[in-house]
């Protein structure tokens, strides 16, 4: 079936959002890669500087950090907590989730969004496919009163077949296309169009930071962008002046010509050679030796743990993930304050993921079973965001045991 002109007119504008959100999503993924360009003054770091470029990467620790904590324990349905559902639980496992959901995680903190798709299975109609999408790829239509996703496409390049091929998501269809001499069309594949009937569009977006009336999410280095350029710029000065100064510079004066010529073989000394050793001594009695002050770095130093300190206010982060370490550690029972606020940013996460979660979970039932189960009727279950403590563990153990 050739794709209609309403379908024609929302791919294109489905992907001139994707064209235009490239770049910014381009430069960002640089950030979390540590790849970015370092500019000083306006201007590139130069060529002879680059060997010196050291990046500390913040970017990658505020988003890493409240994604390692995030980790589902299971899923109930609403109205019984006391048992997880068996049929989500193998959902889960069957789609890989353990493994996938961090890499949906870290993709939503990086570029403030997340797509995950769900669909048939055709090798196993038991479990459809639970798909972590790429945001780059991804341009979605959002209703702004019911708050839902009305039409999405994923676009990308076959580089086997040197053209750009892709999905539409529609609240009745799922449709394989490609773009040819004509424009859009739909694929030529087996089975390109899948008439799914679901009333919804089978994609759910998980959102960083929403705000109200915005659906593009905010990425989670915001903050620290700026940051990890700024300690970029002074760790390279840094090892730019260390390496320049890794030896004292020293003066002479009331020298001669004749006091580097080397007294074996007549001929004047190497420069390095003058500057290391011979001009330690001289039978001149006019002569004068001495070195200059060589230059403190602890400038360099305090600057970086300024700033370092600052992100770990921001983000709420101990200050020893950015390497403020003290002499002793953390002790055991204060482990969990200095956490606090990070913990606090975790489970505010983990509240609006599991709801984006939840839906999926849906999805999955809908293809599973044929039909739409009670709306918001799962729950997901998290674990303690909190680090562990014995103290901790064995205070549980003995709750339990006394209960």
């Amino acid at each position: 079936m050739p794709l209609s002109e309403d379908q024609k007119r929302t791919i294109n504008r489905l992907s001139a959002k994707i064209r235009s959100d490239a770049r910014h999503l381009g430069r960002l993924n640089l950030y979390y890669n540590a790849e970015q360009v370092i500019r000083h003054i306006g201007m590139a770091v130069q060529p002879e500087l680059r060997d010196f470029t050291t990046i500390v990467n913040i970017p990658r620790i505020v988003v890493d950090e409240p994604t390692l904590r995030q980790n589902v324990r299971g899923f109930y349905r609403a109205g019984d907590s006391t048992r997880e559902d068996s049929a989500l639980r193998e959902a889960y496992e069957a789609n890989n989730l353990a493994s996938e959901l961090p890499i949906l995680q870290t993709e939503q903190k990086i570029f403030g969004r997340a797509y995950a798709s769900v669909g048939a299975n055709p090798d196993d109609p038991e479990h459809p496919l639970i798909t972590v999408e790429d945001p780059r790829a991804f341009g979605v239509d959002v209703d702004q009163v019911s708050r839902k996703i009305t039409a999405a496409a994923r676009l990308y390049r076959d580089d086997e077949n040197r053209a750009t091929v892709g999905t539409l998501y529609e609240r009745g269809m799922t449709v394989h296309i490609q773009r040819g001499r004509n424009g859009w069309e739909v694929a030529d594949r087996e089975d390109p169009v899948d008439e799914h009937g679901l009333g919804v569009v089978p994609i759910v977006g998980f959102i960083n930071r929403r705000r109200a009336g915005s659906w593009t999410g905010l990425t989670e280095m915001a903050d620290a962008i700026t940051k990890a350029d700024t300690v970029a710029r002074i760790i390279t000065n840094m090892s730019v002046a260390a390496d320049t100064l890794a030896l004292p510079h020293r003066w002479a004066s009331g020298l001669s010509k004749e006091d580097f010529i080397d007294s074996k073989t007549g001929k004047p000394l190497p420069v390095f050679e003058a500057y290391m050793s011979a001009i330690m001594a001289t039978a001149n009695p006019e002569a004068k030796f001495g070195s200059f002050t060589t230059a403190n770095l602890d400038n360099f130093h305090k600057a970086v743990d300024a700033i370092l300190s600052w992100a770990a206010a921001e983000y709420g982060l101990p200050l020893r993930y950015m390497g403020q370490q003290t002499v002793n550690p953390a002790a055991e029972g204060a482990i969990r304050a200095d956490e606090s606020r990070l913990i606090g940013r975790v489970e505010r996460m983990n509240r609006a993921d599991g709801d984006a979660l939840a839906w999926v979970m849906d999805l999955y039932e809908r293809f599973r079973t044929g039909e739409w189960g009670p709306r918001n009727s799962i729950r997901v279950l998290w674990h303690d965001p909190a680090t562990p403590t014995l103290s901790q563990i064995a205070d549980a153990a003995m709750k339990m045991r006394a209960d």
